[in-house]
């Protein structure tokens, strides 16, 4: 594959463009001709979580200008912005544990004209993927997609092939399924040197506690006590204290760097891209990678394998395996960083017959950065004035910091994590404590990526807390 080199989007602060195109869209071919909605082929995307809107519209666009699709949506209580995404949708729960027979039953006098599907959201993995094989869709394997939505069923499944993962230097925590305080204090006693308390199956780091010698067990089990009805599970401490993610589809692959706070909560601040790895360190990832997709099923499909890395790099840990696309933007990154647009490969190779490029060579490096605030506040984005851009300004303050030239680091996407009014905590809990996040491109041999991260959150929290500042008969002035 010749290397693209993408050029930045337009840049608006309140408005973000998460997906414009870094190279030029050639277009519907001659054969994307629309065909009358009653002839037309079928493309369904079993559910998406609602903060991934964007990507759902940019999947269901690539469907119908390359493939001539109706798109049918299929999640619970879908609103107005589904119907305004899809040609169809159908209101189906994939918690339901007769999901797969319910929505075979309402797609069965349809099922010639399905030519392809994707599952999207890890309520969805197990259930959806099992709809799809249901109805002759090709689709990676149903039976064991469950390890990609349970972190039990993935810690059993490694347990069973603990003897292999670990003659290939994969390390396979101790652990055990927990619902009382006496449960958890007998894993701590045999755990002296820490371990992580956290919900079976929960996205962006909810309920995940890591307790360590002298921390109150009391208090860990209460914050893990909402999650109790879906299964809590305690894990042994993994040792290794950097973190990646091993990326891809199908055969196609790559390695994220995942930033991380230190402490009691260890939510992720940054994705980083193409991580800074040396070759042995890389071989270690990707083996463990490739093993994690072998247990959950995954070989046609996405993937996003959360991976822990000895300081050696001779050792590696699955801290979760996930058969779907990175969160953090982490495929937007790629393709800033790659030239390469994942989310239509994914439609296209669903549709069957597209080939993927056997290598990718990064053109520069990006960055996915959470922001959060200085303080515990009650914070809403209306609470910024109009006209104001404190990530502009953070941007502008960390380029001077490091000594970087015009245009050499770039923003790319900024957006606010939710519209309404929120109590955030200076120290972060989990995803949903930031008040927003925002990629940036750095093009510079002065400095690297990870210094612009670290140094662009502090810088944030400075901005925002100047236009914050303002009193409000001057907000209504500008």
């Amino acid at each position: 594959m010749s290397h693209l080199t993408p050029t930045p989007p337009s840049y608006d602060t309140f408005t973000p463009t998460p997906y414009a195109t870094p190279y030029e869209n050639p277009g519907p071919t001659p054969d994307d001709r629309a065909a009358p909605a009653g002839a037309a082929p079928l493309f369904l995307i079993v559910d998406y979580n609602l903060s991934r809107i964007d990507e759902v519209r940019h999947l269901a666009e690539r469907a119908r200008a390359r493939h001539g699709a109706r798109v049918v949506l299929i999640r619970a209580e879908p609103g107005d912005t589904d119907r305004a995404v899809a040609d169809e949708v159908i209101d189906l729960d994939p918690l339901r544990p007769d999901f797969a027979v319910m929505g075979e039953k309402l797609l069965t006098a349809r099922r010639d004209r399905i030519r392809a599907g994707i599952v999207f959201s890890d309520n969805a993995v197990h259930s959806g993927a099992d709809l799809l094989h249901r109805l002759g869709v090709p689709v990676d394997a149903p039976h064991l997609a469950e390890g990609a939505f349970s972190k039990y069923h993935y810690r059993l499944a490694e347990s069973l092939a603990s003897e292999l993962l670990r003659a290939q230097g994969v390390m396979t925590p101790a652990f055990t399924r927990i619902a009382s305080l006496d449960q958890l204090r007998r894993f701590a006693a045999e755990h002296p040197a820490g371990f992580v308390v956290k919900p079976s199956a929960e996205g962006n780091n909810r309920g995940v506690v890591a307790v360590r010698p002298g921390d109150d067990l009391t208090a860990a089990f209460a914050e893990v006590l909402p999650y109790l009805d879906g299964g809590v599970i305690c894990e042994e401490l993994i040792p290794h204290a950097r973190e990646f993610s091993f990326d891809g589809l199908g055969d196609l692959e790559f390695l994220t760097e995942k930033v991380s706070a230190t402490g009691r909560y260890p939510v992720e601040i940054a994705q980083v891209l193409p991580a800074a790895l040396a070759p042995h360190e890389e071989a270690t990832l990707k083996r463990a990678g490739r093993l994690a997709n072998l247990l959950v099923g995954q070989c046609h499909g996405p993937f996003h394998n959360e991976i822990k890395l000895s300081d050696d790099g001779r050792e590696a840990a699955v801290v979760e395996p996930n058969r779907r696309p990175a969160g953090m933007r982490i495929w937007a990154l790629a393709r800033w960083v790659y030239g390469i647009d994942l989310h239509h490969l994914w439609v296209d190779t669903a549709f069957g017959g597209t080939a993927l490029p056997d290598r990718l060579t990064p053109g520069c490096e990006a960055a996915t950065v959470m922001l959060g605030v200085s303080h515990d506040v009650s914070f809403s984005p209306a609470d910024v004035p109009p006209g104001a851009d404190p990530f502009a300004d953070a941007v502008a303050a960390t380029a001077a910091h490091l000594g970087l030239g015009e245009g050499e680091l770039t923003v790319t996407e900024f957006s606010w994590l939710a519209p309404g009014r929120r109590e955030l905590h200076a120290v972060a809990r989990d995803n949903a404590d930031f008040a927003a996040q925002g990629c940036v491109v750095l093009r510079s041999p002065r400095t690297g990526i990870r210094p612009v991260v670290h140094a662009l959150r502090e810088a944030w929290t400075h901005a925002l807390d100047r236009v914050l500042a303002v009193p409000a008969p001057a907000r209504k002035a500008r």
